[in-house]
This record gives structure tokens, sequence and C-alpha cells, in this order.
């Protein structure tokens, strides 16, 4: 076959291995974002995703040399870009609606390790395909590039050093630039218009395929217009603020009561603004007890860090309720904190630092008298700030009868579960530890002191607090109630499981809540459960 006289400009060859390892981790990248409202951002969900790509780069790698070797047509390398460019492009548009189809189906017809499955086949589904097409890119043009044996170390060496700089390149741009500016849709469709161009610009000096090449780009075109009409949470209407930073998903939504944060497409609240200022009727209010425990009724003053701000909703509790309360907060996530300004009406006085929670404690040199741990959403559990060691931080910024409260979600009665692992590590670092649950949800709030007398002073410091609902309710938690003694399981900065065992508890948690249904699935069928809608 004549060689297409784009492919003697050898440079040509080497922007497309430069652009094809680009472009796989920038949808690897966009992958974990893709997934994370659904599926949490967790160690085990990029392991999966890692995991996926690899297999479909080596299957890649195989079947593009074979390929190459029986017939060394760059035609067919060229096709296969626009192909792959075509697909990612329509991830954004189809691929939420994947995701919950496999999780719809598997619900019913997996019984453990839902989400783990369910990821698995979500990028199987999505990623394999494309992936696969960009395998076949470097031993293609290994065969195009290559033009005796004398110099084919050279040639492979210098093919795979572009691929690794633009695999670099392509790790750093969607996390630090496209990503938080423009979106997760948007570097889908970046990335795959780069390899689009690469397609195109071949046939057009070659002057072939162009009906083919039309149909590629009309298709790009439709996905382009889609995303301006694209959102992961596609059935609610009237968001208020829909949009991602470098760390989260974010969800800000507003009913007849309240304004709501939310980093999870499907289920969960991270912030909530009451509008009439009044309880939560959640976790927060149960954390009010930290306060009374610590004194909040005998101090002047009250110094309060919470770490894992959000948008200041215990924050704002803290001020309204304890009239001496100065309060600051560690919040990772810069975009949150600036919805926090404009959607929660955070006090500007309330100071918010950016930073990891752990990394914060350790150049900080203040003491407080509460400290509120609120960093846990669903299983993304930041095991740096989990382990013994965290703990034994926090207590040494404790003032003497200083207490810390720590939210765990996803509560269970199971045997070894990740908030036994927690109150075991939080008991070994504390003399004194209560629990006590929270009516109506899945939480657990957690209070932890050097100081034995702090159930003393909750059981009076709630009597004399001056908000009648807020009293009523610190005692009824002091009736609720239980000292912890701590065990054996144990979380270290060297050994920390967390992502396990939270997958654990909130698979057990799904199978709990979908057990109604699937029991009509299999009496019933499709149509039974159908109507039970």
């Amino acid at each position: 076959m004549e060689t297409r006289k784009i492919l003697k400009n050898k440079y040509y060859l080497y922007m497309t291995e430069f652009f094809a390892g680009m472009s796989v981790m920038a949808v690897e990248l966009a992958a974990s974002r893709l997934l994370a409202p659904y599926f949490s951002s967790s160690q085990i969900v990029y392991t999966i995703i890692i995991g996926t790509v690899m297999i479909a780069m080596a299957l890649g790698n195989i079947w593009g040399g074979r390929k190459a070797d029986k017939n060394p047509d760059p035609d067919k390398l060229y096709m296969r870009l626009i192909i792959a460019a075509v697909w990612i492009a329509a991830i954004p548009l189809v691929g939420k609606y994947i995701i919950l189809g496999i999780s719809a189906l598997l619900v019913f017809t997996v019984s453990s390790n839902l989400l783990i499955w369910a990821a698995f086949l979500t990028c199987m589904v999505i990623f394999v395909f494309p992936l696969f097409l960009l395998g076949t890119v470097t031993p293609s043009l290994v065969k195009y590039t290559m033009e005796s044996l004398e110099d084919s170390g050279r040639i492979v060496g210098t093919l795979g050093a572009f691929n690794t700089v633009g695999s670099i390149i392509g790790t750093f741009l969607p996390t630090f630039v496209t990503i938080p500016a423009v979106g997760t849709s948007v570097t889908f469709l970046i990335f795959s218009g780069i390899l689009l161009a690469l397609g195109l610009i071949y046939f057009i000096s070659a002057k072939a395929k162009p009906v083919k090449c039309a149909v590629g780009a009309v298709l790009f075109l439709a996905c382009i217009s889609s995303a301006a009409f694209d959102s992961f949470a596609f059935w609610e209407d009237g968001l208020l603020y829909e949009g991602e930073s470098i760390y989260n998903y974010l969800q800000v939504k507003e009913d007849e009561d309240s304004v709501i944060l939310s980093t999870n497409v499907l289920f969960g609240v991270q912030s909530i603004m009451m509008k009439d200022d009044g309880l939560t009727g959640m976790y927060y209010d149960y954390a009010l007890a930290a306060p009374v425990m610590a004194g909040a009724e005998e101090k002047e003053e009250m110094d309060v860090l919470v770490l894992g701000m959000g948008t200041g909703t215990y924050a704002k509790q803290c001020e309204r309720y304890f009239d001496g309360a100065s309060v600051e907060g560690v919040e990772i996530d810069q975009k949150i904190s600036d919805l926090a300004r404009k959607y929660f009406e955070l006090p500007e006085e309330v100071e918010v630092t950016t930073y990891d929670g752990r990394a914060y404690l350790q150049v900080d040199q203040e003491k407080y008298d509460v400290i509120m741990v609120d960093a846990y959403q669903d299983i993304t559990i930041p095991f740096q700030m989990s382990s013994a060691e965290f703990f034994t931080m926090v207590k040494e910024h404790l003032t003497e009868d200083g207490v810390m409260v720590v939210n765990m979600n996803m509560h269970t009665d199971e045997e070894g579960n990740i908030n036994q692992y927690l109150s075991d590590t939080i008991a070994s670092v504390f003399d004194t530890v209560y629990t006590v649950d929270v009516p109506g949800t899945t939480n657990r709030e957690l209070f932890a002191s050097m100081d034995a007398g702090v159930m003393e002073r909750l059981r009076e410091g709630s009597r004399q607090v001056e908000d009648p609902e807020l009293s009523q309710l610190l005692q009824t938690a002091a009736q609720s109630m239980e000292p912890y003694e701590g065990g054996d399981l144990l979380l270290t900065d060297d050994k920390a499981p967390v992502e396990l065992l939270g997958m654990s508890v909130i698979d057990a948690i799904i199978q709990e809540e979908v057990g109604h249904y699937r029991q009509i699935f299999e009496e019933e069928g499709l149509s039974g459960l159908l109507e039970s809608f």
C-alpha cells in the first residue's frame, strides 16, 4: 500500500502517540469524577478504574500489534481514533444512564458487594472499548515509524517518551485545569476532540474516507450540543447550583424549609441551612452536646474548631446557641467555602482555612474547648483522619476539659463495622468516650474527652440552655448516651482499611433499603415491581 504523505513526517506519528497517551490518562481521571457522585471517590473506586484501564490497554496492545503485522494500513488506526473519539464524546450524554441502569439491575440480582460490582461493570461497559482502541496506537505506530531494525531501539524509545510525556500532561491537566474550570463532561469532550482532530487531519490530508469522517464529525458535534444540557442529577429541577471542584461534585438545592449541599447525586446531605435558624433534625443537633460537655454554660468564651467545615451548619449553630462561642473551620474544598458564603449565609467572622484537617493540626498551636471531626462522607473516609495518630493530635489540641465530637455515619450493629473500629481507636486515645445514635438516621455521634466529668456537665448544663427546644433535645441525648468501652479493633497510619470497612456497611444498608422491592421482584416479577412504585 502506498504510504500516505502525512506519515512521511514522523513528528505527526510522534504527536499521535503523545495525544493518545494524554487522552488515556485524561479519560481515566475524568472517569473517576463521573463515577464519584454515584459510587464515591474511595480508593476502591480508583482501583477499579485503574484496573479496567489496564485491562483495556493490554488487550488493545495485543490486538493492535497483531493487526499491524497482518495488515499495516494506517487508515485503520486513524479510523479507530475517530471511533474512540466519538465514543468518549458520548460518555457525558449516556454515561449517567448506564450507571443508573446497571445499578438498578444489580440491586435485584447481587446480594453482596453491590457497589464494587456496579462500579466494575460500569467501567467495563463505558470505558473498555474506547481505551481498547487507544491501546492499539503504540504497536501500530511502531510498525509505521520503524524503517529498519537498526533504528528500532531509538524509534520505540522515542514513541515511549512521547506517550509518557503526554500521559503526564493528561494526568495534571484534567485535575487542576479542565475539571474545575469547565467540568467533567466538557473534559471528556476536549480530549475526544483532540483524538477526532488527529484522525480528521490524517484523512483530509490523504483525501480519503470523507463520508466516514463527516459522520464522525456530526456525531461529535451532536455530543457537544448535548453537553449544554448535561446534568449529573438529570431528574432534579431547579437546582440552585450544580458544579464540580478539584475534590467534589457539588449540588445545592432549596425547599420551603432549607438549603442543602450534597456531594452525592443519589443520597446524602453534607450541609444544611434551616431558613428559620432552628434545629436541623439531623446529627448537627446532637453534636451541640459537645459545647455543653465542655462547660459552655459556665465559660464566657469558648473556642470551637470544625474539621470538615462544609458550609458551616455546625459553626452557625454554635454561634447561635452559645454566646461565648468563637468558631473557626478547616475545609479542604475552597469551592464549598465559596458556596457557604453565597448560599448558606456563613458569617464573615467565621474564619475558614482551606487545608487538610490533619495537616492543619500539625501546624496549629492553639487549643480548643471543642473540636468537631466531620470529614467522613459515606465510604469516603480519609484514612489519615481515622487513625490513632490523628486522634492523638486532636487530644493534644484540646483544653483539659475539652471535648472532641465525631460524626460517624453508616451506623450498623454488625460486628467489626467501621464505626466500631473508629470507636475502639478513639477509646485507645481518650479516657472518656460516649456514643449516641441520632434518631431517624444512620448517624452516630461520639464524644471523647480526658475529663471524666463531661457527662455530669451535660446533664446539668442541658437544663440551663436558654433555647427550650435545644434544652429538651440535649436532655434526651444525655439520657440516650452510653459509655463506650474500647476493644482491640484499632486503625493506625500503617493499617486503616476504611474503604473496605465502609463498603461493607453501605452495602448492607443498600440491601436493607431495597429488601422490600427485591421481595416483590422475586414474587411478582417486573410487572409487580413497576406497579409498586
